[in-house]
């Protein structure tokens, strides 16, 4: 029995097809799961942006001496929420956010008074696992996008992703202050 010329190109043509619907689904679920951990990312950092005025509203009264301080802490909140979807854009502002943040932090160290009163405890515990979250939601949103972004890219998968315009997705990468070391002092 001999297989004609015909019936092998059909073969390859529904291979390739299949191939094709496969490649494309994959990406896609990629480019969501992309999505998806952006998503996570965004919560994280709502649930920070909502506990950061009942910090700055509980330590206006013990810090009038550092007004300056808070109101950094407020204009980079205020920033941050208005940063929008932009990866890049976004990253920055809550950078500044944190630093801000850091700064309150490290300022209130100095108000014995402060220290000790159980709400400001309360919110600060509640800021740092809430940057404990945030920072493996990062963590998880750049895995992704390295699995996104490698499987775009490589081929035979780049010729289709190019033919569909899949463009590559943005990691969320730390900023030159968070990239300091910090200085402890004894």
């Amino acid at each position: 029995m001999r297989i004609s010329p015909e019936l092998i190109a059909i073969a390859v043509a529904v291979v390739a097809v299949i191939w094709s619907i496969a490649s494309f689904n994959g990406l896609v679920a990629l480019r969501n799961r992309v999505q998806n951990a952006w998503a996570e990312i965004d919560v994280q950092l709502k649930r920070r942006h909502d506990l950061i005025p009942n910090l700055v509203e509980a330590v206006r009264g013990y810090m009038q001496h550092e007004r300056s301080t808070l109101e950094a802490v407020t204009q980079a909140r205020t920033q941050a929420m208005a940063a929008g979807n932009n990866v890049g854009e976004r990253s920055a502002a809550e950078s500044a956010l944190g630093a801000a943040l850091g700064n309150l932090f490290a300022v209130a160290e100095s108000y014995p008074q402060l220290r000790a009163v159980e709400s400001i405890q309360l919110l600060q515990e509640q800021l740092t696992s809430t940057e404990n979250r945030i920072a493996f939601a990062r963590q998880f949103y750049n895995d992704e996008v390295m699995k996104y972004n490698t499987a775009q890219s490589t081929f035979p998968r780049n010729l289709l992703a190019g033919t569909f315009r899949f463009s590559p997705a943005t990691m969320f990468a730390a900023e030159a202050a968070e990239r300091v070391n910090v200085q402890v002092k004894v």
